[in-house]
């Protein structure tokens, strides 16, 4: 009786499987970014690795809006780890979790002809349209995030917020456009001397 009060004591003293990662507010998020878009998620399918190694996610996001980066064609295919094929699956912790239908604004990594989400869930943001004014916010997967500097827990730096005020934040993150070159300037000619 002893054995399983402690192994239940031991059981409810575990942490909640989360993943530990450094805290990326709008701006950081941005910057480490190849691609910003907004869009619909049309497709999510779980396959396997072509080794058969791992189950990987592919999510296929219509976009409506592109912030950030040049994206061929109008659509974006972001690529997680985890997903269930079959009646096997694999679960990686504090992934963006995506359904059809979704509006999203998503923060990508170029990785080949697909993209993977820049820190995990914190770069997959959703769009709610219900009220006077879009809103974005987080979703429930389970992070713990980190200050940077101090590396002490942060909570989520990306709170609920308008979709203007998001759309001001990625501009802060964009950097500086670089000044259009100008044109070269030709040497004026003398001007012409005349003869007394």
């Amino acid at each position: 009786m002893k054995r399983l009060i402690l192994g239940g004591a031991i059981t409810l003293a575990l942490p909640a499987l989360s993943t530990t990662l450094i805290a990326l507010d709008v701006p950081a998020l941005t910057r480490a970014a190849d691609v910003v878009v907004r869009g619909t998620v049309v497709r999510v399918e779980p396959r396997w690795t072509k080794d058969r190694a791992r189950i990987v996610t592919d999510t296929e996001i219509l976009v409506a809006q592109t912030y950030k980066g040049n994206v061929a064609g109008q659509t974006v295919v972001a690529m997680q780890p985890g997903g269930v094929v079959g009646d096997l699956g694999q679960k990686v912790h504090g992934v963006a979790t995506f359904s059809l239908g979704d509006e999203v604004l998503v923060f990508l990594e170029r990785r080949g002809d697909r993209f993977s989400v820049v820190g995990l869930a914190q770069g997959r943001l959703f769009v709610d349209r219900e009220g006077a004014e879009p809103r974005v916010r987080g979703g429930e997967e389970e992070l713990f995030l980190l200050d940077a500097v101090t590396h002490q827990p942060v909570p989520r730096p990306v709170q609920p917020m308008t979709l203007a005020r998001l759309e001001g934040l990625i501009r802060d993150g964009l950097p500086p456009a670089s000044p259009e070159p100008k044109a070269p300037t030709l040497p004026r000619a003398p001007a012409p001397v005349r003869a007394p």
